[in-house]
């Protein structure tokens, strides 16, 4: 296989010391089916990933893909690229190191656990391993089809997972191995075929933990068949969440704070109904801590009873994580990005007021394009 790029040339080309695209670029992108909605951070994100990857986007090597995110209640993009875009730069990174490269023959699992090197049933596999060898060293993954089948409105597989399922989880198989074996060539960026399950009915909806049997389980919410029989107002503030929610409101510290934002990233209480101390309206708890976050990066603010101020705490003695807020919200600023809190959760998976200055640093590096 060739480890050759297929790049655009002329006004297209993107150049290794390139910070932002040119308005060629952008206008090109645009009518790739990027829409207004993408934001200032996902752009520069893309072209640091184009970059690093060099993956041409002007030649449907590397896109990005809008998807409705009912939780930051807008559209997100999400880079992606063909299995064929992970295999080059696997070759590319093989040649340019003189290590070995190759796969175990591929297999797929029945639904009894037998495992077979070829499949001829008619019925979709359970799982399809892939097995990449690097340098010696063996990266096996395995892809079950419940996790990533797509399927329409009844269920049903559709587009090539209805015609050759075999072959599209070989392919997610394949992905994983292949992130396990160039986790700094291939991260940040997923295949087709792992992300056409993004795209199922329903596949945005929250999954509550199990309860095993007799256990009673706080963190729940009510079901709907539960809640039409139970008379009053359609919406109650749910106990747990209210809780977080109230101390919330109390907290005067980041530490604090990303304890109660911790108690509800996992306790599965983001999308609880609470009674917000700010609007005396009932909202999703992850809405009404979002805002209560922004709290601890206005100045001269004091965050409720005889606590000291964030200006008082400078005068003590500023931390780093400080500062790395402070410049990033700057930059944010700067650049047109009025949801630096929303975005910074989806890249990171926890809200600023939790974060390194490392994290902090890395996303003002992706905002201003000065990402190594």
């Amino acid at each position: 296989m060739s480890t050759d790029i297929v790049k655009a040339g002329g006004s297209l080309a993107i150049r290794p010391d390139q910070t932002t695209w040119t308005p060629e670029q952008a206008a090109v992108l645009q009518q790739s089916g990027i829409s207004d909605d993408v934001t200032a951070a996902e752009l520069s994100g893309f072209l640091h990933l184009c970059q690093k990857t060099q993956l041409d986007p002007f030649s449907r090597q590397i896109y990005l893909i809008g998807r409705k995110d009912k939780k930051v209640g807008r559209v997100v993009f999400t880079p992606q690229t063909g299995i064929d875009g992970y295999r080059v730069i696997a070759h590319r990174v093989i040649a340019a190191s003189g290590e070995s490269f190759g796969y175990e023959d591929t297999q797929w699992c029945d639904a009894s656990g037998r495992w077979r090197d070829v499949w001829l049933s008619n019925e979709p596999p359970a799982a399809a391993k892939v097995t990449v060898l690097r340098n010696g060293h063996r990266f096996p993954a395995i892809a079950l089809y419940r996790e990533y089948v797509q399927t329409g409105w009844e269920s049903k597989p559709i587009g090539l997972w209805g015609k050759m399922p075999a072959s599209q989880l070989a392919k997610c198989a394949e992905a994983l191995a292949l992130r396990k074996a160039f986790p700094h060539d291939l991260a940040g960026v997923y295949t087709a075929e792992e992300m056409a399950q993004a795209d199922n009915p329903g596949a945005d909806e929250r999954h509550l933990r199990a309860v095993q049997p007799g256990e009673a389980d706080p963190w729940t919410t009510a079901s709907p068949a539960s809640e039409a029989a139970t008379a009053g107002p359609p919406v109650e503030p749910h106990r747990p969440a209210q809780d977080i929610a109230d101390e919330a409101e109390k907290a005067s510290t980041k530490e604090r704070f990303a304890q109660l934002w911790g108690l509800a990233k996992t306790g599965r209480l983001m999308e609880a109904p609470v009674k917000a101390a700010d609007t005396g309206e009932i909202d999703e708890l992850g809405q009404y801590l979002t805002r209560r976050a922004k709290a601890f990066a206005e100045p001269q603010t004091s965050l409720g009873g005889d606590e000291v101020t964030d200006a008082e705490v400078v005068a003590e003695g500023e931390t780093e994580a400080d500062r790395a807020e402070r410049d990033l919200r700057a930059v944010a600023a700067k650049v047109g990005l009025t949801n630096l809190d929303e975005e910074f959760e989806r890249s990171y998976g926890l809200p600023i007021a939790q974060a390194g200055a490392q994290q902090m640093r890395q996303m003002q590096a992706i905002l201003t394009g000065s990402a190594a």
